[in-house]
């Protein structure tokens, strides 16, 4: 379907509500929080429709859009050199990147939903807010170097506002923190992205920037037109591209940035965080990091596992320790991107497979936890453990959902949890298997502090000040009711997403000798 512009209109589809954004003035809240809301169905619609129309037997990029977008001139025409300096507007899915422009686009909206209790400045939130989705929608359907740079670029600025202005009472270190390790993160990417476009030369022999045609010439065997290119060179930009995306994801030591984002954003923006924003660590991983320099993923494998189940184990230790529900969220977060990196170190297809519902489930999981914590909040102004308990008094559907939530993140089967860390492990254990047996243990401690967290919250004695509080509003039980409806949905019939993912990972995994299955 080329030229079919579907992926540019997801992508840009927020700028409507954008410039409606623009002329309502300030003090029409209830105005701004309807189109707000409202501005998020058009890319809602038109993921859906692109998942619809989404041929799940191709393994190649679909939807493929590519214009004409930078020429530039370099060289001496007099002496007949000159070079063409030119860069595409490409864009494309796959069965990797289509399902997360899909959840993009859901927990965006969800997420919308959630700020109905955002109170001040709504007119700058809400424009922040979709300037946000169009990074992240970009960011899944860029189809080569400059234009993935820009979008991803383009997520850190609205974060850094929506969590330093709208945030809890430390906010501002919080986006500061926040900034600076991303920063870091980005420069480090560009410098990486740089010395590619500058030393890998395309099909043609001259410089790209596509993807396909990057990871086609990287990952042919014995390449003529890379005998210049040293394997220490090749090895230092993956190791590269590994620490960039490793500080999003986030991998252990990168990560205490992202606990104070949990803690101090507020609950709306925290749902897209760890839903969305934490994936793209993990989606440009796989598509950038391992999809161009497979053979270099190949031996850094072991490694790659060792940090896997430091997330995992280190996250689910001090997450048994917290005594705030956010920063037990948080850490739990933390373990369970640990699974997304030990699906990625089984260098397999089930592994694979593993790490991207581990993705996609982690996405749903995570937001419909940090949007009842904020529901709580509202009710309670407070998340420690110790100040709540019996809430499933006052309100039994809001604690049902919690416990639901908790079910899903430990991995109960019939739920999305449970068929990404069995493949994600399965994977591993086909290649690794003492590493595999090891990381099981922290699915048995995410059992252990995640019901120790939400027995505590929701039975024993409740607090007099707590008697009264009211259960979930309709316009709770939304996001409530579609985010767990998902998560049961993969976990009772994952072809859902299997299928698309099947063929596509076909062409990313089998590149090198001893890798696939």
């Amino acid at each position: 379907m080329p030229n079919s512009y579907l992926l540019s209109l997801i992508t840009l589809s927020p700028l409507v509500a954008i410039v409606i954004l623009a002329f309502v003035p300030k003090n029409q809240g209830g105005i701004l929080k309807q189109i707000g809301i409202l501005g998020t169905l058009l890319p809602l619609v038109l993921s859906f429709l692109l998942f619809a129309n989404f041929n799940y037997g191709d393994p190649h990029m679909q939807f493929v859009e590519k214009v004409n977008w930078i020429s530039i001139p370099v060289g001496n025409p007099q002496m007949g050199e000159v070079f063409s300096f030119t860069i595409n507007y490409e864009m494309g899915v796959d069965g990797v990147s289509m399902p997360l422009i899909v959840l993009t686009a859901i927990i965006g909206t969800l997420a919308a939903v959630a700020s109905w209790q955002i109170k001040k400045r709504l007119k700058e939130y809400f424009i922040l807010f979709h300037l946000l989705l169009i990074g992240m929608f970009g960011v899944f359907a860029a189809q080569n170097l400059l234009l993935f740079f820009i979008f991803f670029e383009l997520t850190l600025v609205p974060m850094y506002f929506l969590i330093g202005i709208w945030g809890y009472s430390d906010r501002e270190r919080a986006a500061n923190t926040f900034l600076l390790y991303n920063g870091v993160g980005s420069a480090i990417m560009l410098i990486a992205f740089l010395i590619i476009y500058l030393t890998i030369p395309g099909v043609n022999g001259n410089p790209t920037m596509n993807f396909g045609e990057l990871a086609a010439a990287l990952s042919t065997p014995n390449n003529p037109m890379l005998q210049h290119v040293s394997p220490s060179l090749l090895f230092g930009l993956f190791l590269a591209l590994f620490i960039a995306f490793g500080i999003k994801l986030p991998v252990f030591p990168f990560h205490t940035w992202m606990l104070k984002v949990h803690v101090q954003a507020p609950p709306s923006i925290v749902m897209i965080h760890s839903g969305i924003l934490l994936k793209m660590g993990a989606y440009g991983l796989l598509r950038i990091g391992i999809g161009f320099f497979p053979e270099q993923a190949y031996q850094f494998a072991t490694w790659m596992a060792v940090l896997g189940l430091i997330n995992v184990l280190y996250g689910a230790v001090l997450a048994f320790v917290q005594k705030d529900l956010k920063m037990v969220l948080a850490y739990s977060s933390i373990s369970h991107m640990g699974i997304v990196l030990l699906g990625f170190a089984a260098m397999n297809s089930i592994g694979f497979q593993g790490a991207i519902f581990q993705v996609i489930s982690h996405g749903f999981i995570s937001a419909l936890m940090f949007f009842l914590i904020g529901v709580i909040w509202e009710r309670t102004e407070t998340s420690m453990i110790s100040e709540l308990g019996g809430l499933a008094k006052s309100m039994p559907f809001i604690s049902g959902v919690l416990l639901a939530a908790a079910m899903a993140s430990l991995g109960l089967p019939g739920m999305s949890g449970f068929i990404s860390e069995f493949l994600a492990f399965l994977g591993l254990f086909g290649v690794k298997p003492v590493m595999a047996a090891v990381g099981t243990l922290g699915i048995i401690l995410t059992a252990v502090y995640l019901l120790r967290a939400v027995l505590r919250t929701t039975f024993g004695p409740m607090p007099d000040r707590y008697q009264g509080a009211a259960d979930a509003q309709p316009i709770e039980v939304i996001p409530m009711v579609v985010l767990l409806g998902f998560i049961i949905l993969i976990g009772i019939y994952p072809a859902v997403l299997s299928e698309p993912l099947q063929e596509t990972l076909k062409n990313i995994v089998p590149i090198v000798p001893g890798m696939g299955g």
